[in-house]
């Protein structure tokens, strides 16, 4: 007799999210997302055939939102330029306040310490896939700016769009501070004023 499909899988990773951002990675068991859930263990199995695959698609679908929000902000932005990174910077704020569970996960669970090293490959491809969507959109931003991709270029448009959201909002738990986004904001123009060095 076949197993059940989890009916809504959005529900159990709702559940494997909220516990490993408020308990960390040990507190997302099958069992405790079942409880949460009301879901059978085997239905969950049944969806998600290890508990590595069920972090691994909650982290997933958490990063997939992230950089959704991002790109969309660059996308909405007023220039390809100076403004695309500007918005892409406030992704972190823009991400808590649409997502804040999946917010929560990205910025306090550290990839490593959620995942570990038994990843079914399936999600290792798509974290790379993620990772490489992401440093697409490193390269696009400094081609846009100065019209170049290399390493230094991007070097810059990384402090902007992680160092200093980072610094600024994460690190001091400052998110929702309109003040500390538009310390960002002047701090990301101020950088990009700079620019990289000679290619």
């Amino acid at each position: 007799m076949p197993r059940p499909r989890v009916h809504d899988p959005d529900s159990v990773l709702d559940a494997a999210e909220s516990l490993a951002a408020r308990s960390g990675a040990a507190a997302v068991t099958i069992r405790a997302v079942a409880a949460a859930t009301g879901v059978s263990n085997g239905a969950i199995y049944h969806s998600f055939p290890s508990r590595a695959d069920l972090l691994g698609r909650t982290w997933i679908r958490a990063a997939q939102r992230f950089l959704a929000v991002q790109q969309e902000l660059v996308r909405a932005s007023a220039d390809s330029g100076v403004e695309a990174v500007v918005a892409a910077a406030d992704a972190p704020a823009v991400f808590a306040r649409r997502f804040p569970e999946s917010s929560r996960l990205l910025l306090t669970v550290r990839r490593g310490d959620l995942l570990g090293d038994d990843l079914p490959e399936p999600i290792a491809a798509e974290l790379e896939q993620l990772d490489r969507r992401l440093l697409d959109l490193l390269k696009q931003l400094a081609r846009d700016l100065w019209g170049r991709k290399d390493s230094r270029a991007v070097d810059v448009i990384t402090t902007c769009l992680v160092d200093l959201p980072t610094a600024i909002l994460l690190q001091r738990d400052r998110l929702a501070s309109p003040t500390a986004r538009e310390h960002l904001r002047a701090a990301v123009r101020a950088v990009l004023s700079v620019g990289p060095p000679p290619s």
